[in-house]
């Protein structure tokens, strides 16, 4: 047994089964508790019998289901933890030969050694099995870390395949539980084979028969040739138009290009010294600042469209959403890092089209999503967790959201009920408000002798700030129909989002001081589905009651007494 006391089967441990006035593993969550490290021989973690572990080094017997990852991990971990510090090692090499110092040679030769050395303990330390009630990790030879997740807490299973991944044949499967933001939501296994991949994905989607055991390691079975899926959505290349419109292309573009000038000032490179940057700054030196300014503009976007578009190429190169005959709803994407994300329908509890200002008012497009338990989005993909495809015309993406929730109309198109005039005085308040600053911050400039420019373009935004305002209050809505709660609101990113009923399981009223002086309130209705809940901005009292009666009459008691 480890010495951590979490429950690794080492040579010269033994395990008994808890006493009864002891938690169990169940009750624990699986984790043996520290009085069981001198147990009976024989038993296993769950209390049945199990062969014994085999000498220290060798592999686990083929009775306990444990599997270690392929050999293959042996290239691709080392490789990628030195494709991670390429930058460094290359600056490393270019100075220390350059001046003749072999310091930094020795350095980035013990850089390497290490990557090497860091990789084969990791896949000798690293193992993982699929029971029928949980999937457990187990990694770490200083750092011991044991992971579980029960299976009937699995929301999503997530298939992903770095470029090297793809190279050699595997690809990382992350779990994700849905319990908690972050890498504490689940857990990865990176990496297993392909095939591997594919069986897990869909292993880990289904829920086993009672009475039946999974595949082991040592008896893995025949593995049955997967039933082709119901394919509901594909790329279209006209969606290009729509790259440099979002905002989350142009952040990465700003992203990329911080980083590329850290590594510059880290290599103690200064730009101006790189070839031609001497003829361009005597040329734009010479030029009127107007034409100056004119050239960096027309550059910096030709930037930011070029690298929106290469961006966009490749996250959704290759897309397709199908309908797996299991009923799993699957999202492939990638052409670098290939994505497969699957989503069990079981776990779906609504869906959402979200229309970024620029997309609607310019491409008049939206993107579709999808409103999943254990799927908010947290960490590195965030802002395309749910997507269901990249931005389309309006009317495609609704249908998406339609054929997602299979619902014989669009949920998440068609009228909504408007809400009173004093939201409309509430969205303008808000929207000029704290427009207004400008203006005064401009004129106190001006009158300590600063330039007036300021002044004017301070008014302009206060003048723009009143159609933003309205277009907020347009966009407020909502409509209860026999299945869904659907809830619209936003400007900037307007955003309608259509809940099931039955995945509402609470609600929050929430009034601030100036709602009170207005007479409205924010109704949620909380959901274990994406953010955790769905918003009706700016709703009368009576019209929230209303609502909450409708779906839960019994949260509404209190309400009207």
């Amino acid at each position: 047994m480890s010495g951590d006391g979490t429950g690794s089967p080492d040579p010269g441990s033994r395990w008994v089964v808890p006493a009864p006035d002891r938690p169990t593993l169940r009750e624990s969550g699986g984790v043996p508790p520290p009085w069981s490290r001198t147990e009976a021989p024989g038993t296993a973690l769950d209390g049945h019998d199990s062969p014994a572990p085999g000498p220290a080094g060798t592999a686990t017997a083929p009775g306990d289901g444990w599997r270690r990852l392929p050999a293959l991990m042996l290239v691709v971990a080392p490789a990628t933890a030195l494709l991670k510090l390429a930058p460094a090692l290359v600056v490393l090499l270019l100075f220390g030969a350059g001046r003749g110092n072999a310091v930094q040679l020795w350095i980035a030769a013990g850089i390497a050694v290490l990557a090497v050395g860091a990789g084969v303990v990791r896949w000798r330390t690293t193992r993982y099995r699929i029971t029928e009630e949980r999937v457990e990790l187990h990694s770490g030879l200083l750092n011991r870390q044991r992971r579980s997740v029960p299976r009937d807490r699995i929301r999503t299973v997530d298939l992903t395949a770095p470029l090297l991944h793809r190279l050699v044949g595997v690809s990382v499967v992350k779990v994700g539980s849905g319990q908690s933001a972050g890498k504490e939501s689940g857990l990865d296994l990176d990496a297993v084979t392909t095939a591997e991949a594919e069986r897990l994905r869909r292993e880990l989607l289904s829920r086993p028969a009672a009475g039946t055991h999974p595949p082991t390691a040592g008896a893995p079975g025949p593995a049955a040739e997967p039933e082709a899926g119901e394919e509901l959505d594909r790329i279209d290349w006209a969606s290009l138009r729509y790259a440099p419109l979002t905002v989350s292309s142009l952040a990465a573009i700003g992203a990329a290009a911080a980083a590329l000038w850290n590594l510059l000032r880290e290599a103690d490179v200064d730009p101006r010294t790189l070839p031609g940057a001497d003829a361009v700054a005597g040329e734009l030196t010479s030029a009127p600042v107007w034409a100056s300014v004119l050239v960096g503009v027309v550059l910096l976007l030709f930037l930011m469209v070029a690298g929106s578009i290469v961006l966009f190429v490749e996250r959704w190169w290759g897309f397709r959403l199908t309908r797996e005959p299991d009923g799993t709803l699957r999202v492939r994407r990638g052409l670098l890092t290939r994505r497969s994300l699957s989503v069990s329908e079981q776990r779906l509890r609504g869906v959402t089209v979200t229309e970024p200002l620029l997309v609607r008012a310019i491409g008049k497009g939206a993107q579709a999503g999808a409103l999943t338990v254990g799927l908010a989005g947290a960490d590195g993909e965030a802002s395309h967790a749910g997507a269901l495809g990249p931005p389309v015309p309006r009317a495609h993406a609704h249908r998406i959201a339609t054929t997602a929730a299979r619902t014989g109309s669009a949920v998440t198109d068609g009228p909504l009920t408007a809400h009173p005039r004093r939201a409309r005085t509430r969205r303008l308040v808000r929207a000029v408000g704290p427009a207004l600053v400008l203006p005064v911050a401009a004129a106190a400039l001006a009158y300590a002798g600063g330039p007036s420019w300021p002044l004017a373009v301070a008014a302009l935004l206060v003048v723009v700030a009143v159609p933003l305002g309205l277009d907020r209050y347009r966009a407020l809505g909502h409509r209860l129909d026999e299945r869904y709660l659907v809830a619209r609101s936003g400007s900037l990113l307007r955003t309608t989002a259509a809940l099931r009923r039955d995945g509402v399981i609470g609600w929050r009223v929430r009034q601030s001081l100036f709602q009170r002086r207005a007479g409205v309130v924010t109704l949620e209705a909380t959901t274990a589905a994406g953010n955790g809940a769905v918003q009706v901005l700016d709703l009368a009292p009576s019209d929230a009651v209303a609502l909450m009666a409708e779906i839960s009459p019994d949260a509404v008691r209190g309400f009207r007494a």
